[in-house]
Formats: structure tokens, C-alpha cells, sequence
């Protein structure tokens, strides 16, 4: 397992860094640690009684006014006890943190959930299912990003709904079906939707909807020659609509566990954090835009709070991974959303693990 790093900036935020000597280093861990556990500000009298070497808390309190200092830590109110910001946990997950292992039941749970099935299942099915299964072992919400119309194409028909108006129905080889509605010229006869259905079918079948569109955009005059000129311009509309599905990026997001996330939320300022980052959630075009950054390398991305606008306001980090098809290409990006304060060691594999499960099964 890889986890892709951000572009480097911890050295120019946090010019401090360099400074710490090996004791800083440890107490910082532990006060991470201990913080991602409690969800509460960490006292040096907490420090000093985990520490493995005896450190009285005033010495423990000296370093941390030190990282503090350095941009790692800040006290949240007037309480003696501290907790990392989020450049300080970039600084944890990138050069501190030990990514954990997975149990063997949590690895059996998800082969079972996701690749063990023998009932046929849609590929949409399957994605939806990962996603949920992601949300209940992390305890946050799961998301996954594909996209539209993935499968290979089985069948493709034209139906005449009304004067003006015609349905074009795909059918793909996983068993998915997608309708759209297209504007047609007035007082067509029945052959015509007959002819263009034909020709699509026979032609494109087993290809994808984004290799159908392919052809067609370079192969129109073609079309043309092979079809009358109005059964042509029914099958370019009629593959056409599918070309962004009013969405520039041409992808399905798909949100599972949302309510997992008021679990551990209990002050006021909490429900407010919460609300705001359903608020992004919902704002989906940019939640695509964020994780279609996972897409450029091969292994896990993580972004940390106010590393990037979506999540400034929420408090919210983003644990993600491409997943792969039968080419080896990267076709979708499926991660966790939670608190900044989530579980990462415990998390990044298990995001991981089921992006290539996912892989395997699509393969």
C-alpha cells in the first residue's frame, strides 16, 4: 500500500518542523494519539503519565509551547490542553503516523460483502454496497465516484413516447438499464426508430457509451451514408444525451452513512460542523472535483481540513483510492468522509483493501 503526498508545503507553512528534536517528535505523537481517541484537548499531566520515559508535566508543558510555536497544536478555549491543527496532522499522517493493519475479520467481512456473492448483481448494486460496507467499519460516510453508464453496451433501443418526443433505452451487459428522453422531428413512422435502434445495437454492442460517442462524433458522415438522413440525426441525439448527463465531469456520486457522522457529535458546535459538511456533501460537483484528485496516482490520497475549500468550513478530511477495471485503468475513486479527528492509521488500509477487492471482482 502507497499513500500518495500532498505537494510539498509542510516546510513552508511550518519552517519549525526542522527544529524538533526526537523528544518533541514523541510527545506530539502521543498528543495526536491521544486526541484522535478522545475527541478532547490533551493535558501535559496526560502526556507526562504515557510517556515511556519519566517527563515531569512542566517539562512536557515546555515542549509543547514549543510546538505550538511551530504551528502543530493550538488550545481550542481556555483549558490548559491542546490539540493538533490541521497542518499539524498532515505533519502526524505524513512522517509520524504508523498505518495499522487490518484484522482478519474485517478483511473477511469485506470480501464476503463485496466479491464473495454468487447472485447476479448490477455493477451500480456493487458500488452501492462497497460504499455502505465502508461507511459501517469506519463509522463515517462512505463515498465512491464512477463513471455514468460504466458498463459495456447490450442492447440499445428507440421508442416513440409522443409526437416530438422519443425514448432511448441502454441496456448494459451487467443488467444496468438508463432511459433518456430526446426531442425527434414530428410524424415519424415506426421504421425509424426500428432502423436506428438496429444499427446501434449491431454495431456498437460490448462497447461502452463513451466509445459509442467516439465513433460516432468521428464517423458521422458515415452514418449518414449507411442510414437516411433523419434515422442518423436520432441515433447522434440518441447517444449524445448521455454525454455529461447535465454533469461536465460525467459521473455518479454515490453517498452511503451520512447519519454516522452525529454519532460522536455532542456540543453545539459539533451539529454545526456536521451541518455544514452534509451542506458540502450535497454540493457534489466539487465533492467529484476533490475526489477525482485521488485519480492521478495509485495509491491512497488524504486531505486534511482546510487543506482544501470544500472542507475549511466543516472540519472534515477525505481518506481515498482508485479503483481499477479489467484494463487496468483507473475508472472511479471510493474513500471515507469523517471528522479531522478520524481513526487514519485504522482507515487507510481498510480504504485500501477495498479499492482493490473492488478492482479484483470488476475484473
Amino acid at each position: 500500500m502507497s499513500i500518495i503526498p500532498p505537494k510539498p508545503f509542510l516546510d513552508e507553512k511550518l519552517p519549525g518542523i526542522a527544529g524538533l528534536d526526537q523528544r518533541s517528535r514523541d510527545i506530539f505523537r502521543r498528543l495526536v494519539d491521544t486526541y484522535l481517541e478522545t475527541g478532547e484537548p490533551v493535558g501535559s499531566r496526560t502526556i507526562s503519565r504515557i510517556l515511556p520515559h519519566s517527563l515531569s508535566p512542566a517539562s512536557v508543558r515546555n515542549v509543547m509551547m514549543d510546538l505550538e510555536e511551530a504551528g502543530l497544536i493550538f488550545s481550542p478555549h481556555t483549558s490548559a490542553g491542546r490539540v493538533p491543527t490541521d497542518l499539524g496532522l498532515r505533519f502526524f499522517v505524513d512522517a509520524l503516523m504508523e498505518v495499522g493493519s487490518m484484522s482478519a475479520e474485517e478483511r473477511a467481512r469485506i470480501d464476503a460483502q463485496i466479491a464473495a456473492s454468487n447472485r447476479p448483481r448490477r455493477i451500480e448494486d456493487v458500488l452501492g454496497e462497497a460504499t455502505t460496507l465502508l461507511s459501517g467499519l469506519s463509522h463515517c460516510a462512505g463515498v465512491i465516484v464512477t463513471p455514468k453508464m460504466n458498463a459495456r453496451l447490450k442492447h440499445i433501443e428507440f421508442v416513440n413516447l409522443a409526437p416530438g418526443r422519443a425514448l432511448v433505452i441502454l441496456v448494459g451487459e451487467d443488467g444496468g438499464v438508463e432511459n433518456r428522453v430526446i426531442d425527434v422531428p414530428r410524424g415519424l413512422p415506426p421504421s425509424t426508430f426500428t432502423e436506428a435502434s438496429n444499427y446501434l445495437s449491431s454495431r456498437f454492442q460490448g462497447k461502452t457509451i463513451t466509445e459509442v460517442q467516439r465513433v460516432v462524433r468521428e464517423e458521422m458522415d458515415g452514418l449518414r451514408r449507411e442510414l437516411d438522413e433523419v434515422s442518423a440525426r436520432i441515433v447522434e441525439a440518441g447517444v449524445a444525451v448521455w454525454a455529461g448527463d447535465n454533469d461536465p465531469q460525467g459521473k455518479t456520486l454515490i453517498v452511503k452513512g451520512q447519519a454516522n457522522l452525529l454519532e460522536n457529535a455532542t456540543a453545539v458546535a459539533d451539529l454545526e460542523r456536521i451541518r455544514r459538511l452534509f451542506d458540502d456533501i450535497e454540493n457534489k460537483s466539487e465533492l467529484v472535483q476533490l475526489l477525482g484528485l485521488a485519480e492521478a496516482g495509485e495509491g491512497v490520497r488524504i486531505f486534511i481540513g482546510a487543506e482544501n475549500r470544500l472542507f475549511s468550513l466543516s472540519g472534515s478530511s477525505l481518506i481515498a483510492a482508485p479503483y481499477k477495471n479489467s484494463e487496468e485503468k483507473i475508472v472511479g475513486v471510493l474513500g471515507i468522509i469523517g471528522p479531522t479527528r478520524m481513526n487514519y492509521a485504522r482507515i487507510i488500509p481498510m480504504v485500501d483493501y477495498t479499492a482493490k477487492v473492488l478492482g479484483r471482482l470488476l475484473t
